[in-house]
């Protein structure tokens, strides 16, 4: 299940309270800038600093081509 377009719309980085890219295809939420990836479990947006993982070059091209990808914030 995807997470609903208006917690999308209010969604932002905790760090640099910039968007995210979140991903349905891979449940996850990224900050592109950062390289930064926040896990999505049970629908549940996991926004804590401290449990986000880097994302390699490779990875960060395969989740900003991913089709299932938008920008959290308001389109």
């Amino acid at each position: 299940m995807a997470l609903d377009s208006f917690l999308l719309e209010l969604l932002e980085d905790p760090a640099d309270h910039g968007t995210l890219r979140y991903v349905a295809s891979l449940e996850l939420l990224y900050n592109p800038r950062t390289h930064k990836v926040y896990e999505v479990k049970d629908d549940i947006p996991v926004l804590l600093t401290s449990e986000t993982r880097d994302v390699d070059n490779a990875e960060h091209e395969k989740i900003m081509n991913d089709p299932t990808g938008r920008d959290t914030g308001r389109p």
